[in-house]
Order: C-alpha cells, then structure tokens, then sequence
C-alpha cells in the first residue's frame, strides 16, 4: 500500500471484518518495519496491525506516507480503488517476502532485495533512534546503528592501538558483523587487512606482522562474523 525509510504498510484484504458496527467498516493494515544499513535494507519480522475505515483508507495513505517526506512510496491508487471496490481478500503470508507482494513493481528496488532475504529482528539505534538490525552492532552494551557504532568505535575515542598485540589486548578487541568501508572514509579510517575465518592465534600473528611493518600510525584490529579486520588511521 505504501512506505517510507522506517515502514512498509500491506494489507491482505480489503473486506471490512466488522461491518456495521459503530467504529465502522475497519480493515486491517499491517506495518513492516524497514531497517536502512550500508548493506541493504533488512526488513523487520515484528508485525503491528492497525485498524482502518475502508471509507478513509486513502486518505490515512496520503496521512502516513506524504509525498514530501524523503523515501516514501505509494502503491498504484487506481489498483487500489479497484481491490477496495471489489473486497480483494486473500489469506496474509507467514511471511513477507518478495514472492509474496502482488504489487511488487511499486516497492524500491531496495526494499524489494530486502523482502529477498529472511526477516530480522530489528531495535532502535540508542543514540539516534533508527532502526537497526539487533547484534550487529553493539558497543559499550548499547545497541547501535552501523553509522553511530563506527563513530563511537572506530572513531578518535576508539580502541587504537600502537605497535603489535599482546595477546591479552588481542582478546577484547572491538566485535561488529561487519566493517563498512565507506563510513570508515567519513571518520578518516582506512581499512588495511581483511582475513578469512581463522584461529585467533593465527589472526594475532598475521595482524602483528602487517603493523610492525608499518608501524608509524595507530591500529585497530576487529573481530567481524567474516573474520578480522585491521584498521589504520587514514
């Protein structure tokens, strides 16, 4: 039906459940929460129902999805004038996926490779309340999005280390699912060494060895779900 950078709202039927009632002749309408990371969006599996007069529908759309705010999109309201007209109702997915969407040439594309991909669990970033995939990024036990994570953790208050390891620093290094180079561009951060999954004694050798060759600047080694990451002030 329509959405912007937080919510995607779908329905899967267009026949009131109560009708005749006081409250008038209401339609539910499901909202999909929509998490914006350098990876893609990861759409939320948490669903909230909201109920709607079917005589107002159009103008709750226009309401919650205006045309000025950034990321909003609509879906076609002539095919939405003709399933409200004609009670379109069909059984609502276990799951929201890109198979699952009629209208799916109406979604970004973005959002569209997201409905590509299981649903995750999705939090509010503690520092500015956007939505974020839960574990991703976690640092100081607050939840964080990718951009304020790196800020906080890769940034000049980060962890940096100068000369090799020992192994007792090696240990609690800094832990993300995943280094993201262009918010590592807008801190002055460059990343300098990626490894495949490997021991973390082989990780500690092979880290020590790039940084007392190159020893003028600080570093920063990151345990990622890929492997390790070595980092270097740019």
């Amino acid at each position: 039906m329509g959405g912007n950078a937080s919510t995607m709202a779908a329905t899967s039927s267009f026949r009131p459940a109560n009708k005749g009632e006081r409250r008038g002749d209401i339609v539910t309408i499901r909202l999909v929460p929509l998490a914006w990371t350098p990876r893609g969006v990861a759409v939320g599996g948490a669903l909230q129902d909201v109920g709607i007069p079917l005589s107002g529908i159009f103008d709750w759309i226009d309401r919650t999805f205006p045309p000025e705010d950034e990321g909003t999109f609509i879906a076609s309201v002539r095919d939405l004038e003709i399933l409200a007209r004609t009670q379109w109702e069909t059984g609502f997915p276990s799951v929201i996926d890109d198979r699952s969407v009629l209208n799916i040439e109406d979604i970004p594309e973005a959002i569209a490779e997201g409905l590509s991909q299981p649903p995750s669990d999705l939090v509010a970033c503690s520092v500015c309340r956007r939505l974020c995939v839960r574990d991703e990024f976690v640092w100081k036990e607050k939840q964080l999005c990718a951009w304020d994570h790196h800020a906080a953790a890769f940034g000049k208050r980060g962890p940096w280390h100068e000369g090799p390891y020992e192994e007792r620093h090696f240990e609690t290094i800094p832990l993300c699912a995943y280094v993201a180079t262009p918010l590592l561009e807008e801190i002055g951060v460059e990343e300098v060494l990626a490894l495949a999954p490997v021991t973390p004694d082989v990780a500690l050798t092979i880290v020590n060895a790039f940084i007392t060759s190159q020893p003028a600047r600080p570093h920063m080694a990151v345990k990622t779900d890929l492997g390790f990451s070595l980092l270097r002030e740019a």
